[in-house]
């Protein structure tokens, strides 16, 4: 029993099921926007089971792909595969299995989701080979981890429209401005072994204006969202506070780039959490008030 909970173990710190936290918020922010309100509890746990799998087979798959790279660079070389701590064979499982239970998840609801499954798996692997051959691999990263919210939507509309798309393009832009970030990390690096990354190809001040531009995108997208949809104040609120840890973000890396990591994941964590916790106040609160 210790040797299978010790898998679990392993296998969960992978794909980094922390990094849950940059898209199931807005995940959950789409569906409160795309119901008017909160969600039956079937939607809300199918969109997180179908979550969940598509990271794990993401994220298993991405550590399986890179592996040689990963074990060249000094910052990865102590990732799980690298060390032999889960085999590549068993990465490559755990990605089936997860494409797997995201494809029934969509199954489960509705038919455009299901129908639209193929496309994300394609967009999902497709993400781990793009470093190989183009610097815009963080915009392709950021597709990927923006089909959560657009595909939340659709699990609750059925259909597509344009506030779900601008949700999609706001994470998606979100997303590559703070990947462009977490790879100043690995500039020397990627140049030395011919990996493709903005930061690379433009130098370290280039892309932090670009890694700016982009996640000014993400603020009026989703100033745009409250506008089509009507929100409140509250919804306002959270992006405004959002819009600071964005500022404290480029701040703290123009500063001192050893903060990259507390950047990346903390204050990234606090912008999606804050999002869909000040979008679910607005809602309760104009209920209560029957506004």
């Amino acid at each position: 029993m210790e040797e299978i909970f010790g898998k679990i173990k392993n296998y969960m710190e992978l794909i980094k099921v922390e990094h849950t936290v940059f898209a199931l918020p807005f995940a959950l922010t789409a569906a409160l926007i795309a119901a008017k309100g909160i969600p039956s509890l079937y939607q809300l746990f199918w969109i997180s089971v179908a979550l969940f799998g598509a990271r794990t087979a993401a994220m298993s798959l991405n550590r399986a792909i890179d592996a040689e790279i990963d074990a060249k660079n000094p910052r990865t070389a102590n990732r799980h595969i690298p060390r032999g701590i889960v085999k590549r064979t068993e990465a490559y499982v755990l990605a089936v299995l997860g494409f797997a239970v995201m494809v029934y998840s969509a199954y489960k609801l509705n038919k455009l989701a299901f129908e639209l499954s193929p496309l994300a798996i394609f967009i999902l692997t497709l993400y781990s080979f793009t470093k190989r051959f183009t610097a815009l691999c963080h915009i392709v990263l950021g597709i990927a981890v923006a089909l959560a919210p657009l595909g939340a939507w659709i699990a609750i509309r059925g259909t597509f429209d344009l506030t779900g798309i601008l949700l999609f393009i706001s994470v998606a832009f979100w997303i590559a401005g703070f990947d462009i970030i977490y790879a100043l990390q690995d500039v020397e690096f990627d140049r030395r072994e011919g990996i493709y990354s903005i930061p690379s190809k433009l130098g370290e001040d280039r892309a932090l204006l670009l890694s700016k531009l982009f996640h000014l995108i993400t603020l009026l997208g989703l100033i745009s969202v409250g506008l089509m949809e009507d929100l409140g104040l509250l919804y306002y609120l959270g992006i405004l506070i959002s819009a600071v840890f964005m500022v404290k973000e480029h701040l703290i890396v123009s500063r001192d780039r050893s903060k990259i990591g507390y950047a990346f994941f903390n204050l990234n964590g606090y912008i999606s959490l804050t999002v869909f916790f000040f979008t679910l106040a607005d809602f309760l609160w104009r209920k209560s008030w029957h506004f």
